[in-house]
């Protein structure tokens, strides 16, 4: 692989539904070639409501994003249908802008941004942060 790819991260849920709504988005809005996934159930509620062995497992995956691909973005997703987290699209909202600021407390060197992935499968951006 050559220095010219450019990567992006997403936090994402396991479902299998979202992952590819989330990649498209990600690399037409951060004109990224590639995504890489780091997948954890309910990842808007686990972020929004931090278990630290958890976010610490989370924070390292997306460390070794970040420096071995030099990753620009981080978009932390929820989505309708969460087996995991079965709550309004409104609570998924506001867990998903929680989590931006969680992610966003790491002080990394990266633009955070949060998606809601709606009942027909579209990426909305909620929120993001851009890296100062």
């Amino acid at each position: 692989m050559t220095s010219e790819h450019r990567f992006g991260t997403a936090i994402n849920c396991i479902d299998g539904r979202v992952q590819q709504p989330v990649a498209d988005w990600v690399k037409k809005n951060y004109k990224v070639d590639y995504m890489d996934m780091v997948n954890e159930p309910r990842p808007d509620k686990v972020l929004s409501q931090p278990q630290y062995s958890i976010v610490n497992a989370l924070k390292a995956k997306v460390g070794i994003s970040i420096n071995a691909h030099h990753s620009s973005v981080v978009v932390i997703a929820g989505h309708h249908g969460c087996a995991a987290n079965p709550v309004s699209p409104e609570e998924h909202e506001a867990q998903i802008r929680n989590a931006v600021k969680e992610i966003s407390s790491w002080k990394l060197p990266i633009t955070v941004a949060g998606l809601w992935i709606d009942s027909d499968w579209k990426a909305n951006l909620l929120v993001t942060v851009p890296h100062k």
